[in-house]
């Protein structure tokens, strides 16, 4: 199951970003950072810490609301 790390809103939209650990063919764990906008998938990238995935949805929430959307649960 995929945690929600955020929410944003702008206007009448909204995005996501949620993160989901998973077990690679290697019986390595990562972990997937995925993007939504509207329900619908933007981005997603793996990362192999949970640290690493939440720094990358950490630097994606900043840049968001320097652009005027703000956080919303």
């Amino acid at each position: 199951m995929a945690e929600r790390v955020w929410r944003v809103r702008k206007n009448h939209s909204w995005m996501d970003a949620r993160i989901q650990e998973t077990a690679n063919p290697a019986s390595q764990c990562t972990v997937e950072l995925t993007c939504f906008c509207d329900g619908e998938p933007i981005y997603a990238r793996r990362w192999p810490t949970r640290d690493l995935a939440l720094t990358d949805a950490d630097a994606r929430l900043k840049e968001l609301l320097c652009v005027g959307w703000t956080t919303h649960w």
